[in-house]
Protein backbone atom coordinates (compact mmCIF):
# COMPACT_ATOMS: atom_id res chain seq x y z
CA UNK A 1 0.00 0.00 0.00
CA UNK A 2 1.14 3.65 -0.69
CA UNK A 3 1.98 6.26 1.69
CA UNK A 4 0.20 8.49 -0.25
CA UNK A 5 -3.21 8.04 -1.24
CA UNK A 6 -5.44 10.43 -2.72
CA UNK A 7 -9.23 10.75 -3.56
CA UNK A 8 -11.19 12.53 -6.46
CA UNK A 9 -14.72 12.56 -6.77
CA UNK A 10 -15.07 14.42 -10.40
CA UNK A 11 -12.59 13.29 -12.10
CA UNK A 12 -11.82 13.80 -15.78
CA UNK A 13 -9.89 14.06 -19.37
CA UNK A 14 -8.32 17.69 -19.91
CA UNK A 15 -8.04 18.60 -23.43
CA UNK A 16 -5.89 21.68 -24.16
CA UNK A 17 -5.42 22.92 -27.72
CA UNK A 18 -3.91 26.17 -28.77
CA UNK A 19 -5.93 28.83 -31.67
CA UNK A 20 -4.05 31.72 -33.61
CA UNK A 21 -7.58 34.12 -32.09
CA UNK A 22 -10.80 32.87 -30.38
CA UNK A 23 -13.67 34.36 -31.87
CA UNK A 24 -17.19 33.87 -32.38
CA UNK A 25 -19.51 31.82 -34.93
CA UNK A 26 -16.46 30.86 -37.39
CA UNK A 27 -14.55 27.63 -37.61
CA UNK A 28 -11.13 27.62 -35.31
CA UNK A 29 -8.29 25.65 -36.29
CA UNK A 30 -6.94 24.36 -33.53
CA UNK A 31 -2.87 23.87 -33.62
CA UNK A 32 -2.40 20.79 -31.21
CA UNK A 33 -4.18 18.57 -28.81
CA UNK A 34 -2.87 16.95 -25.40
CA UNK A 35 -5.00 14.92 -23.47
CA UNK A 36 -3.88 14.02 -19.81
CA UNK A 37 -6.21 12.87 -16.81
CA UNK A 38 -7.45 15.70 -14.49
CA UNK A 39 -9.11 16.72 -11.31
CA UNK A 40 -7.37 17.79 -8.13
CA UNK A 41 -6.19 14.51 -6.25
CA UNK A 42 -5.64 13.04 -9.98
CA UNK A 43 -2.83 15.81 -10.45
CA UNK A 44 -1.30 15.77 -7.00
CA UNK A 45 -1.31 12.69 -7.86
CA UNK A 46 0.95 12.79 -10.74
CA UNK A 47 3.33 15.58 -9.42
CA UNK A 48 3.78 13.04 -6.24
CA UNK A 49 4.97 10.10 -8.71
CA UNK A 50 6.64 12.65 -11.15
CA UNK A 51 8.79 13.20 -7.97
CA UNK A 52 9.69 9.80 -7.55
CA UNK A 53 7.10 9.35 -4.33
CA UNK A 54 4.79 6.68 -3.79
CA UNK A 55 0.95 6.96 -3.98
CA UNK A 56 -2.45 5.54 -5.28
CA UNK A 57 -5.02 7.14 -6.72
CA UNK A 58 -8.76 6.42 -5.87
CA UNK A 59 -10.89 8.03 -8.32
CA UNK A 60 -14.63 6.88 -9.79
CA UNK A 61 -15.14 6.07 -13.62
CA UNK A 62 -17.27 5.56 -16.19
CA UNK A 63 -18.21 4.95 -19.94
CA UNK A 64 -15.55 5.45 -23.33
CA UNK A 65 -14.34 8.68 -20.86
CA UNK A 66 -14.05 6.78 -17.81
CA UNK A 67 -11.66 4.02 -19.62
CA UNK A 68 -9.51 6.41 -21.65
CA UNK A 69 -9.08 8.22 -18.15
CA UNK A 70 -7.61 5.15 -16.36
CA UNK A 71 -5.17 4.25 -19.15
CA UNK A 72 -3.56 7.81 -18.78
CA UNK A 73 -3.53 7.74 -15.31
CA UNK A 74 -1.91 4.08 -15.66
CA UNK A 75 0.57 5.31 -18.87
CA UNK A 76 1.62 7.74 -15.87
CA UNK A 77 2.61 4.99 -13.28
CA UNK A 78 0.22 5.75 -11.08
CA UNK A 79 -1.65 2.59 -9.31
CA UNK A 80 -5.54 3.87 -9.80
CA UNK A 81 -8.20 1.98 -7.69
CA UNK A 82 -11.36 3.30 -10.04
CA UNK A 83 -14.96 2.62 -8.89
CA UNK A 84 -17.14 2.12 -11.67
CA UNK A 85 -20.06 4.30 -12.10
CA UNK A 86 -23.10 4.20 -14.80
CA UNK A 87 -22.52 8.08 -15.70
CA UNK A 88 -19.45 9.09 -18.45
CA UNK A 89 -16.15 10.62 -16.81
CA UNK A 90 -16.27 14.21 -18.01
CA UNK A 91 -13.98 16.86 -20.26
CA UNK A 92 -12.66 19.84 -19.76
CA UNK A 93 -11.46 22.41 -22.46
CA UNK A 94 -8.22 24.22 -22.59
CA UNK A 95 -7.78 26.76 -25.20
CA UNK A 96 -4.95 28.51 -25.57
CA UNK A 97 -5.37 32.05 -27.81
CA UNK A 98 -1.99 32.70 -29.56
CA UNK A 99 -2.38 36.30 -30.62
CA UNK A 100 -2.50 37.21 -27.09
CA UNK A 101 -1.44 34.97 -24.58
CA UNK A 102 -4.48 34.44 -22.97
CA UNK A 103 -5.71 31.06 -22.06
CA UNK A 104 -9.48 29.72 -21.76
CA UNK A 105 -10.59 27.03 -19.07
CA UNK A 106 -13.96 24.91 -19.60
CA UNK A 107 -14.80 23.20 -16.80
CA UNK A 108 -17.83 21.02 -16.93
CA UNK A 109 -19.77 20.09 -14.36
CA UNK A 110 -19.34 16.05 -14.08
CA UNK A 111 -22.24 13.84 -14.86
CA UNK A 112 -24.07 12.94 -11.34
CA UNK A 113 -22.95 9.70 -9.00
CA UNK A 114 -25.52 7.45 -7.44
CA UNK A 115 -25.11 7.43 -3.48
CA UNK A 116 -23.56 3.69 -4.10
CA UNK A 117 -20.79 4.57 -5.88
CA UNK A 118 -19.54 7.72 -3.95
CA UNK A 119 -19.86 5.43 -0.63
CA UNK A 120 -17.77 3.36 -2.81
CA UNK A 121 -15.29 5.29 -3.48
CA UNK A 122 -15.01 5.95 1.24
CA UNK A 123 -15.39 2.21 1.37
CA UNK A 124 -12.31 1.78 -1.15
CA UNK A 125 -10.15 4.68 1.21
CA UNK A 126 -11.58 2.53 4.39
CA UNK A 127 -10.25 -0.87 2.78
CA UNK A 128 -6.77 0.54 2.43
CA UNK A 129 -4.16 -1.97 4.11
CA UNK A 130 -1.31 -1.32 5.57
CA UNK A 131 -3.18 2.53 6.45
CA UNK A 132 -1.50 5.48 4.23
CA UNK A 133 0.28 7.95 5.94
CA UNK A 134 -1.23 10.63 4.18
CA UNK A 135 -4.49 11.02 2.16
CA UNK A 136 -5.47 13.91 0.34
CA UNK A 137 -8.51 14.82 -0.92
CA UNK A 138 -9.22 17.22 -3.62
CA UNK A 139 -11.36 19.18 -6.11
CA UNK A 140 -14.95 19.69 -7.00
CA UNK A 141 -17.63 17.74 -6.03
CA UNK A 142 -20.16 15.62 -9.14
CA UNK A 143 -24.04 16.49 -8.39
CA UNK A 144 -25.13 13.75 -6.47
CA UNK A 145 -22.47 13.88 -3.69
CA UNK A 146 -23.34 15.19 -0.39
CA UNK A 147 -21.65 18.56 0.97
CA UNK A 148 -20.21 16.47 3.68
CA UNK A 149 -18.71 13.80 1.63
CA UNK A 150 -14.95 15.36 2.36
CA UNK A 151 -15.86 15.07 6.04
CA UNK A 152 -17.09 11.73 5.70
CA UNK A 153 -13.33 10.83 3.96
CA UNK A 154 -11.56 12.87 6.72
CA UNK A 155 -13.37 10.90 9.52
CA UNK A 156 -12.40 7.35 7.39
CA UNK A 157 -8.53 8.68 7.17
CA UNK A 158 -8.60 9.76 11.46
CA UNK A 159 -9.68 5.62 11.68
CA UNK A 160 -6.95 4.47 9.55
CA UNK A 161 -4.41 6.56 11.53
CA UNK A 162 -3.62 9.30 8.24
CA UNK A 163 -2.79 12.79 7.83
CA UNK A 164 -5.83 14.28 5.73
CA UNK A 165 -5.33 17.25 3.42
CA UNK A 166 -8.04 18.84 1.62
CA UNK A 167 -7.90 21.07 -1.34
CA UNK A 168 -12.02 22.04 -1.88
CA UNK A 169 -13.67 25.26 -1.98
CA UNK A 170 -17.30 26.31 -0.97
CA UNK A 171 -19.53 24.33 0.99
CA UNK A 172 -17.46 21.07 0.95
CA UNK A 173 -14.66 22.89 2.39
CA UNK A 174 -17.03 24.80 5.00
CA UNK A 175 -18.73 21.70 6.28
CA UNK A 176 -14.95 19.73 6.60
CA UNK A 177 -13.59 22.25 8.62
CA UNK A 178 -15.53 21.36 11.72
CA UNK A 179 -13.38 18.04 11.64
CA UNK A 180 -10.14 17.13 12.38
CA UNK A 181 -7.73 17.18 9.71
CA UNK A 182 -4.17 17.92 8.84
CA UNK A 183 -4.06 20.48 6.63
CA UNK A 184 -6.39 22.74 4.45
CA UNK A 185 -5.10 24.62 1.22
CA UNK A 186 -7.41 27.46 0.31
CA UNK A 187 -6.32 30.10 -1.69
CA UNK A 188 -7.12 33.76 -0.43
CA UNK A 189 -10.88 33.51 -1.91
CA UNK A 190 -11.57 30.76 -0.47
CA UNK A 191 -10.54 31.71 2.90
CA UNK A 192 -12.44 34.99 3.01
CA UNK A 193 -15.59 33.24 2.07
CA UNK A 194 -14.66 30.86 5.22
CA UNK A 195 -14.01 33.92 7.50
CA UNK A 196 -17.00 36.08 6.32
CA UNK A 197 -14.88 39.06 5.72
CA UNK A 198 -12.66 40.10 2.63
CA UNK A 199 -8.62 39.36 4.35
CA UNK A 200 -6.68 42.36 2.22
CA UNK A 201 -3.37 42.02 4.49
CA UNK A 202 -0.44 39.70 5.63
CA UNK A 203 -1.92 40.65 9.18
CA UNK A 204 -5.52 39.38 8.50
CA UNK A 205 -4.68 36.51 6.43
CA UNK A 206 -2.67 34.96 9.65
CA UNK A 207 -4.76 35.98 12.58
CA UNK A 208 -7.59 34.27 10.59
CA UNK A 209 -5.40 31.72 9.97
CA UNK A 210 -4.84 30.91 13.32
CA UNK A 211 -8.37 32.04 14.67
CA UNK A 212 -9.46 29.02 12.14
CA UNK A 213 -6.26 26.69 14.10
CA UNK A 214 -7.50 27.69 17.54
CA UNK A 215 -11.13 26.94 16.95
CA UNK A 216 -11.31 23.71 14.52
CA UNK A 217 -9.23 20.78 14.57
CA UNK A 218 -6.89 21.94 11.85
CA UNK A 219 -2.68 21.66 12.11
CA UNK A 220 -2.07 23.54 9.21
CA UNK A 221 -3.80 25.54 6.53
CA UNK A 222 -1.78 26.15 3.24
CA UNK A 223 -2.68 29.89 1.90
CA UNK A 224 -2.66 30.27 -1.46
CA UNK A 225 -1.78 34.17 -2.24
CA UNK A 226 -1.23 33.68 -6.22
CA UNK A 227 1.01 36.76 -7.60
CA UNK A 228 1.50 37.39 -3.84
CA UNK A 229 3.34 33.80 -3.00
CA UNK A 230 1.96 31.74 -0.48
CA UNK A 231 1.71 31.21 3.41
CA UNK A 232 1.86 28.25 5.90
CA UNK A 233 0.19 28.76 9.17
CA UNK A 234 0.43 26.13 12.36
CA UNK A 235 -0.24 26.93 15.78
CA UNK A 236 3.43 28.25 16.47
CA UNK A 237 4.65 28.89 12.98
CA UNK A 238 3.95 31.06 10.49
CA UNK A 239 5.90 30.44 7.33
CA UNK A 240 6.12 33.38 4.01
CA UNK A 241 7.38 32.37 0.74
CA UNK A 242 7.09 35.56 -2.11
CA UNK A 243 6.17 34.05 -5.60
CA UNK A 244 8.88 33.62 -7.98
CA UNK A 245 9.31 36.22 -10.71
CA UNK A 246 7.83 33.92 -13.14
CA UNK A 247 6.08 34.75 -16.33
CA UNK A 248 3.20 32.18 -16.33
CA UNK A 249 2.96 30.05 -19.92
CA UNK A 250 -0.25 28.27 -18.49
CA UNK A 251 -2.14 28.51 -14.40
CA UNK A 252 -3.52 25.03 -15.04
CA UNK A 253 -2.41 22.62 -12.13
CA UNK A 254 -0.25 25.07 -10.08
CA UNK A 255 -2.65 25.02 -6.53
CA UNK A 256 -2.08 21.35 -7.55
CA UNK A 257 1.54 21.10 -8.31
CA UNK A 258 1.88 22.95 -5.18
CA UNK A 259 -0.12 20.27 -3.03
CA UNK A 260 1.55 17.71 -4.51
CA UNK A 261 4.97 18.38 -3.83
CA UNK A 262 4.13 19.36 -0.53
CA UNK A 263 2.57 15.97 0.39
CA UNK A 264 5.45 14.45 -1.52
CA UNK A 265 8.24 16.19 0.63
CA UNK A 266 6.39 15.29 3.81
CA UNK A 267 5.79 11.84 3.04
CA UNK A 268 10.02 11.76 3.09
CA UNK A 269 10.28 13.42 6.13
CA UNK A 270 11.19 16.31 5.49
CA UNK A 271 10.56 19.32 7.58
CA UNK A 272 7.93 21.74 7.41
CA UNK A 273 9.74 24.74 6.07
CA UNK A 274 11.43 22.46 3.77
CA UNK A 275 8.13 20.68 2.26
CA UNK A 276 6.73 24.56 1.90
CA UNK A 277 9.69 25.39 -0.31
CA UNK A 278 9.65 22.60 -2.71
CA UNK A 279 5.88 23.08 -3.05
CA UNK A 280 6.22 26.84 -3.73
CA UNK A 281 8.83 25.91 -6.27
CA UNK A 282 6.39 23.16 -7.97
CA UNK A 283 3.62 25.45 -7.98
CA UNK A 284 5.90 28.07 -9.72
CA UNK A 285 7.30 25.21 -12.24
CA UNK A 286 3.24 24.68 -13.19
CA UNK A 287 3.69 28.27 -14.49
CA UNK A 288 6.13 27.23 -16.56
CA UNK A 289 4.49 24.48 -18.97
CA UNK A 290 1.32 24.89 -21.76
CA UNK A 291 -2.01 23.35 -21.00
CA UNK A 292 -2.38 20.51 -18.55
CA UNK A 293 1.09 19.23 -17.86
CA UNK A 294 1.66 19.93 -14.48
CA UNK A 295 5.48 20.63 -12.82
CA UNK A 296 8.45 19.21 -14.25
CA UNK A 297 11.10 17.97 -11.63
CA UNK A 298 14.20 19.61 -12.81
CA UNK A 299 12.01 22.87 -13.04
CA UNK A 300 10.87 22.16 -9.53
CA UNK A 301 14.49 21.26 -7.96
CA UNK A 302 16.17 24.33 -9.72
CA UNK A 303 13.72 26.98 -8.20
CA UNK A 304 13.59 25.12 -5.01
CA UNK A 305 17.00 27.00 -4.66
CA UNK A 306 15.45 30.42 -5.08
CA UNK A 307 12.16 30.03 -2.65
CA UNK A 308 12.72 32.74 -0.63
CA UNK A 309 10.82 31.78 3.65
CA UNK A 310 10.43 34.22 6.12
CA UNK A 311 9.45 33.68 9.54
CA UNK A 312 6.72 36.11 10.00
Amino acid sequence: MAKIVTLTPNPAIDLCTSVERVVPTLKLRCTTQRHDPGGGGINVARVVRRLGGDVEAIFPIGGVTGGRLHDLITQEGIPARAIKAKADTREDFFISELSTGLQYRFILPGQPLEEAEWQACLSELAASNPAPGFVVASGSLPPGVPADFYAQAARVARRLGAKFLLDTSGAPLKAATDHEMYMIKPNLSEMSELAGAELATQDEWLATARAMIGAKNIEIIALSLGHLGALLVTHTLALRAQALPIKPVSAVGAGDSFLGALVYSLAQGAALAEAFRLAVAAGAAALLNEGTELCRPADVYRLADQVRIDHV
